[in-house]
């Protein structure tokens, strides 16, 4: 019980930064989403451990775990979209196939070069 209040609490915290951080993008006229800024600002303070992990772990874990239910609004949209699916429902899912591709690649690829450099890292650490 303990856990899922603290979790609710961190869900509660990134949801605010969250809201936080679309006023700054509306109040500064930013061209680039609240999300993305947001991201970038939660990367940068867990980098520079402004911020610890464990503040936000669990909240971020659960809402992870539950993805997929953001997007069944957007899934149950699209059949507002017939006329434009049947005209080009084929390009749309082969740049959607295709795109999915490029980031499962590029993450595969960014991932072993983080695993390989820690490797390194370890190796050299354990010889000294």
């Amino acid at each position: 019980m303990k856990t899922f209040i603290k979790g609710i609490g961190q869900v509660a915290l990134l949801f605010i930064f969250a809201r936080l951080m679309n006023l700054l993008v509306e109040v500064l006229h930013i061209k680039i989403p609240g999300s993305i800024i947001g991201i970038i600002v939660i990367f940068a303070l867990l980098h520079f451990k402004v911020i610890k992990l464990e503040w936000i772990e669990i909240g971020a874990l659960w809402l992870l775990a539950e993805l997929l239910l953001f997007f069944v609004p957007s899934a149950v949209g699209i059949m507002n979209y017939g006329e434009l699916l049947k005209e080009f429902g084929t390009s749309i899912i082969l740049v959607v196939l295709l795109s999915t591709f490029v980031v499962m690649v590029s993450t595969g690829m960014l991932t072993q070069m983080i695993a390989n450099r820690k490797e390194r890292k370890k190796t050299c650490s354990s010889d000294a």
